[in-house]
């Protein structure tokens, strides 16, 4: 596979980036194209000759954190964003990956790539630790305002990517609400209840949020702000509980002398909670495959992020994702009356 990496934009700059690009040389055979300022990508490369293994594709724009969508489009059309996707759109690569704006990132996927047929809407679809093995939230940021058919499709397609990238045939799919029952929730919640249940997913009914991380459930679905907001809080809530720790540790001796002998627990439990682990999340439902990850990407999560776009390219998610449509009959069908009575 080659990917494409926009090295411009991120917290961490093109160094940083760089070198997530080079541990996945390491990882993997790919070929990877760095789109970003040529002079730093060059001063991060170093005098080092990589071959055909690594391109750069100079670009004299960037697009920052501050810019909106719109004007990254069609302002910035020599951003390192802007081109990755123009390379992607003329099948130069096989997936992008970046960690600059995510709503330009969203913004420049739809424009150059467009959906895929019966897909009205992409996700930004996140892996979460469990007790039992990874969970797939979708969405987590990509559609704050949906409709209940928008639910059931992220359904589709994150059980597909739960699918490829975890070997799991069936993936359980549960629907984020403020209680189990059936009825319980909004409108919205209540609606896509009905959907999935018509639908061939393995749906096996509504989860609160106390149980995302029990491992019981493959897939949760939601609309993309409560899916932030859990997200987020999911993720400062980690970085919380590692600073507590460790200020706990410090105050005694008899608590220094226990990390000691405890220190190999405590480095894996931090490795199960870090989102570098899993590197950036993919954006599902559009025709060519891309990642977006964390403005403050380290290098290990770029690495992990080109790695995980590497897999779904190679394994063709898109064509799972249409396959499932195409099969589940029942649940397009309730989902087109959902949309008639709109």
């Amino acid at each position: 596979m080659h990917i494409a990496l926009d090295v411009m934009g991120s917290d961490r700059g093109a160094d940083e980036l760089v070198a997530g690009a080079l541990l996945a040389l390491g990882a993997s055979s790919i070929k990877i194209t760095l789109v970003g300022d040529e002079e730093a990508i060059s001063a991060a490369l170093g005098k080092r000759n990589f071959g055909p293994a690594i391109a750069v594709l100079p670009t004299s724009q960037v697009v920052s954190m501050a810019d909106s969508p719109i004007d990254a489009i069609r302002r910035k059309k020599d951003s390192s964003m802007v081109r990755a996707f123009e390379l992607l759109k003329n099948k130069e690569v096989d997936a992008v990956v970046s960690a600059g704006n995510s709503g330009a990132v969203m913004a420049s996927a739809i424009k150059f790539l467009g959906r895929l047929k019966d897909i009205s809407r992409p996700a930004i679809a996140s892996v979460f630790p469990t007790l039992k093995g990874p969970l797939i939230m979708a969405d987590v940021g990509a559609n704050v305002d949906c409709r209940p058919k928008h639910l059931y499709q992220f359904g589709v397609m994150a059980s597909s990517f739960s699918k490829i990238m975890f070997g799991i045939s069936e993936p359980r799919v549960g629907l984020l609400s403020i209680g189990e029952e059936g009825g319980k929730g909004n409108a919205l919640v209540k609606k896509t209840h009905e959907l999935l249940s018509a639908s061939n997913l393995n749906f096996i009914g509504n989860v609160e949020g106390r149980d995302t991380f029990h491992g019981d459930v493959d897939v949760i679905v939601c609309d993309g702000f409560v899916g932030n907001v859990c997200l987020k809080l999911s993720e400062g809530l980690a970085e919380s509980v590692l600073i507590m720790l460790r200020e706990e540790i410090s105050k005694t001796f008899r608590a220094k002398m226990g990390y000691m002998l405890a220190q190999k627990a405590f480095g894996n439990f931090k490795k199960r909670v870090d989102y570098a682990e899993y590197g950036g999340a993919p954006l599902l439902g559009l025709n060519g495959t891309a990642i977006i990850c964390h403005g403050r990407s380290n290098a290990k999560a770029i690495q992990n992020a080109i790695l995980v776009a590497d897999e779904l390219a190679a394994n063709r998610v898109n064509d799972h994702i249409l396959a499932n449509l195409a099969l589940d009959e029942a649940g397009l069908a309730a989902a087109a009356d959902d949309e008639a009575d709109k």
